[in-house]
């Protein structure tokens, strides 16, 4: 796994031309890969939503007080998730009332 030298989000691998490139999807760093083997993640058919589209427009999730990264408000609406194991904590997210940020917590 490699990360991004300019901001440090972890490098996609893509397609270029026939030639393989990582890549950084938020400032647009490319550099060609080391090395001489390639592990190829290929995603699932669909992604995950923790809360889809529809389900956020609705905001009938219970809110918090707590505080946004981003804004600073403090007030968020939460929902828990069982992302892992079922022997392991469930994850709260959260997500501000003001800006619509979302970040979560492990327990």
């Amino acid at each position: 796994m490699r990360f991004c030298p300019n901001c440090g989000t972890r490098l996609n691998l893509v397609q270029r031309q026939g030639a393989s490139l990582n890549v950084c999807p938020r400032c647009g760093y490319e550099e060609t890969p080391a090395g001489s083997s390639i592990v190829v993640y290929t995603p699932s058919e669909s992604p995950i939503a923790v809360v889809s589209r529809k389900e956020q427009e609705l905001r009938t999730l219970p809110k918090t007080r707590a505080e946004c990264p981003r804004c600073g408000h403090n007030e968020a609406f939460w929902w828990s998730v069982q992302i892992r194991g079922m022997d392991e904590s469930s994850t709260q997210f959260f997500r501000c009332t003001r800006c619509n940020y979302t970040w979560r917590e492990s327990s």
